[in-house]
């Protein structure tokens, strides 16, 4: 009995010793990941940066590209005594601040330990190249390639956005991505695409010895990783277009924007005053100084201001009443310079002829005939109560993409504001408020908010004959392909069979109709049949806003226009002549315009770019 457990035991032992040798074969033979980890304190990594994907315009111009330069590299505790007016030279620095660097390392240097630091950033390739030479002279330092973007057409500077070095909190959101030191898509496009934009880094391995120096490649290279170059992109922008929008908004405050109709590809997005392209690639030096700019150029006012939209919003309360069948197209209502909406009280109108049909308010922009339209739509017999059928009215209003984010490609859109039945009941007491307390919202005032971008769907919808594309500034391309939501007609809550009967107003407005009295007159080019609605927003902190929408041809239109002119005044005046002249520009590629060209491009409301 004892011999017997004496020979189990014996056997376990021996089966014990064949596992862990078994083990050791496979760890020390067979599998070198152990060895490789063992190692990994004696490795350095010396990263490849990928170039970042080019961006492009629709017609295949650079937008975005990259050039060549270096970081020069240090590695405190390999520096040994060197000429430091030779590397000041060479690198054209201030030797006083190389001292200041090396004592700092020195001081800190336990901290530091045989980690390798940025030295300088971005050094061009003449600069590059006169360090090479006398790199041996300057033990502990060397280069390192990187790209950064370069811009050889100026145009779209706020839609391009830029891009900075990484901070602790891109670090801790995605660890595994961005080291100290590497760059990322700050705003504007290449923050919306940095996933595809950045591609991926690489590395070679090296060896060091038991003095730190570093040593041959390991492995022969087996285990580096080659770099990925970031996807290129193909926009929607044409570059020229958006060149001449913004020459054409140089001193003025505001938005142009145009759209293609038949997709929702955004032509040429201006925000003004804009970031110069120059400055992107040197953001840091110039960011102090954009951010105290009383003209706000960091402020992207097409998706991030919202402004009352103004009289351009009548064409949306007319399709809704044509649809409710409280209007007909030959309903006339009486003007006598505005409509008196209680006994002490009148919204003001300018003088024309009265009354007038749809076509005629829409012609002359007539504030009295919509007010009379937003009243049948909240009130009648079989309307409801007031907040019933403003609620309905809010649901078509939404179905235009007003109050909401449109969906757009592009970041930080804002959403806007439609007020809600239940604002007016906390403002005024449920029950208690009427259409008098809101005839304001019937000519787009009042507590509309509207992003520029938003005003243009509306210009696009109005081309469609009641439908849109979500408007946006990537397209596909073999590299990437854009969300299919992107290909979807997204319809209104107006049956497409009303907007045909407003389109003659709006070519009224534009090239004159019956007795004339157009109030978009200044936009006609004869031959390309603009359409179109200017709107006049009141503005609390100054002038009027300018507001003009536009698209042409009015049959099979290739092209949709918001211009939206801060403290310009009535809309027939700026915002109306500029968007036809990017219409024109786009339609012909050229003016037969010129004067009205050169008057546009001199005007200035205020003293930037």
């Amino acid at each position: 009995m004892e011999i017997d457990r004496s020979s189990r035991l014996l056997t376990g032992l021996w089966v014990a010793i064949a596992i862990l040798l078994a083990k050791l074969f496979l760890i020390q033979i067979l599998d070198g990941s152990y060895k490789r980890d063992a190692s990994n304190n004696s490795m350095v990594y010396d990263n490849i940066f990928p170039p970042r994907g080019i961006i492009y315009d629709r017609n295949g111009e650079v937008l975005v590209g990259n050039r060549v330069c270096y970081d020069i590299l240090v590695t405190p505790r390999e520096v040994e005594a060197f000429d430091t007016l030779a590397l000041a030279s060479a690198l054209d620095l201030d030797p006083a601040w190389i001292r200041e660097q090396m004592d700092w390392y020195r001081q800190y240097r336990s901290r530091i330990g045989y980690r390798t630091l940025q030295f300088v950033k971005q050094v061009d390739t003449e600069h590059y190249l006169r360090f090479a030479e006398l790199q041996y002279s300057f033990p502990g330092f060397k280069a390192q390639v990187r790209s950064v973007r370069e811009y050889p057409f100026n145009a779209g500077g706020n839609l391009l956005g830029y891009v900075s070095e990484v901070n602790a909190k891109d670090m801790e959101k995605e660890p595994d991505v961005y080291k100290s030191g590497d760059y990322i898509g700050r705003t504007g496009l290449e923050a919306a695409r940095e996933k595809e934009l950045r591609g991926r880094k690489g590395y070679h391995i090296f060896l060091r010895d038991s003095r730190n120096r570093r040593q041959d490649a390991y492995r022969d290279g087996e285990f580096d990783l080659e770099a990925v170059a970031g996807d290129d992109i193909i926009t929607t922008i044409d570059a020229h277009l958006q060149q001449y929008g913004q020459k054409l908004m140089t001193g003025k405050r505001g938005s142009l924007i145009a759209i293609e109709p038949s997709t929702g590809e955004i032509l040429a997005m201006v925000s003004s005053p804009s970031i110069d392209v120059d400055v992107l690639a040197d953001i840091g030096s110039h960011y102090k100084a954009l951010a105290a700019d009383p003209g706000r150029p960091m402020f992207n006012r097409t998706v991030q201001a919202a402004y009352p939209p103004g009289s351009v919003f009548k064409l949306v309360n007319g399709l809704i009443g044509l649809q409710e069948g409280v209007l007909k197209v030959s309903d006339r209502y009486p003007c006598s310079r505005g409509f008196a909406y209680s006994s002490k009280h009148k919204l003001g109108c300018h003088d024309h002829r009265s009354p007038l049909d749809l076509n005629e308010a829409v012609m002359m922009s007539c504030n009295a005939y919509f007010c009379y339209v937003f009243r049948n739509l909240l009130e009648g017999p079989d309307r409801g109560t007031v907040g019933e059928a403003f609620g309905k009215w809010r649901d078509y209003v939404l179905s235009f993409g007003f109050g909401q984010k449109l969906g757009s490609d592009f970041p930080s859109e804002l959403g806007g504001n439609i007020p809600t039945a239940d604002f007016y009941n906390r403002r005024y007491g449920k029950g208690h408020w009427k259409t008098s307390n809101v005839i304001s919202l019937s000519i787009g005032q009042g507590e509309i908010g509207a992003t520029p971008l938003q005003i243009a769907n509306l210009a696009a919808i109005m081309a469609n004959r009641g439908y849109y594309y979500i408007p946006h500034l990537v397209k596909d391309s073999p590299d990437l392909k854009i969300d299919d939501r992107f290909r979807e007609k997204h319809y209104t809550m107006v049956d497409t069979s009303h907007f045909k009967k407003v389109i003659p107003g709006m070519w009224m407005a534009v090239n004159g109709g019956p007795g004339s009295g157009g109030t978009a007159g200044l936009a006609c080019v004869p031959g390309l049949d603009i359409c179109g609605k200017t709107g006049t927003a009141q503005n609390p902190h100054g002038a009027d806003n300018s507001v003009f929408i536009c698209f042409a041809p009015k049959d099979n239109p290739k092209i949709a226009v918001v211009g939206y002119i801060e403290n310009a005044g009535w809309g027939g005046s700026y915002a109306c002549p500029l968007a036809s002249l990017l219409i024109e520009r786009y339609l012909t590629g050229g003016t037969v315009r010129p004067e009205l060209e050169k008057r546009m491009i001199e005007t200035h409301f205020y003293g930037g770019n």
